[in-house]
């Protein structure tokens, strides 16, 4: 299945504030019940397994409304680990009015932040919106902004998933998820795709894991 960029409408803020509204609706359900969770999750652990650390500074990428990362979170602070979490997205809009986080809006390919800012820098359904040349700078930035590691998680490009991804429109709350749904299988990678942006990006060691339907989980370790 070749790769096909498509136009999402999320991308573009392309629907009225209650579509939108649903949209990250869908997306929430979409992350708690079809892997985007779990994924996120095992790459936490696994980098807390790897390096022998219980506490990380964290930034996460294109983040939305910071609701994957603050269940992520809790979630590991039941289970020792501890996640000091700055969100960052291109649109002040996306991000949430309130909350704990510290929030910045920023170009994800030219992150405003030194040289080993933080020890992880996380992004979660992102990639997949960035051309091959974008991808492989975003890796870059990535890489030289954390101190430790990039933990990506996104959706993996096959002809199951797409059929996953149309058969599933009639519950979609939003008609903005109606579309962007099938697109993000649409223009996702495969796992040989993302584990070769890091390579060439100058990764020292990539880690990938295939995960519950059609889930990847990427570990890149910074270069020492």
């Amino acid at each position: 299945m070749k790769r096909r960029p498509t136009r999402e409408l999320l991308d573009d803020d392309l629907g009225t504030p209650a579509e939108i509204a649903e949209s990250l609706a869908d997306l929430r359900w979409f992350n708690r019940w079809f892997g985007g969770l779990s994924t996120t999750r095992t790459l936490f652990e696994t980098a807390a397994h790897v390096t022998g650390q219980n506490k990380f500074t964290v930034l996460e990428v294109a983040s939305g409304d910071g609701y994957l990362m603050q269940t992520i979170a809790n979630d590991l602070a039941d289970n020792g680990i501890q996640l000091d979490v700055m969100l960052l997205d291109r649109a002040a809009s996306h991000l949430p009015r309130n909350g704990g986080m510290p929030k910045v809006t920023a170009d994800a390919l030219s992150l405003p932040f030194r040289d080993g800012s933080f020890d992880l820098v996380v992004s979660s359904l992102f990639l997949h919106h960035l051309a091959p040349g974008q991808a492989v700078q975003f890796a870059r930035e990535a890489l030289r902004v954390c101190g430790t590691a990039v933990l990506v998680h996104d959706l993996i490009r096959h002809p199951l998933h797409l059929a996953l991804a149309y058969a599933g429109v009639p519950l979609y709350h939003s008609r903005i998820t109606r579309n962007d749904a099938p697109a993000s299988v649409w223009q996702a990678y495969t796992v040989d795709e993302v584990a070769g942006f890091f390579r060439l990006a100058g990764a020292a060691d990539v880690r990938v894991q295939e995960q519950y339907l059609y889930r990847m989980g990427v570990m890149a370790r910074k270069p020492q």
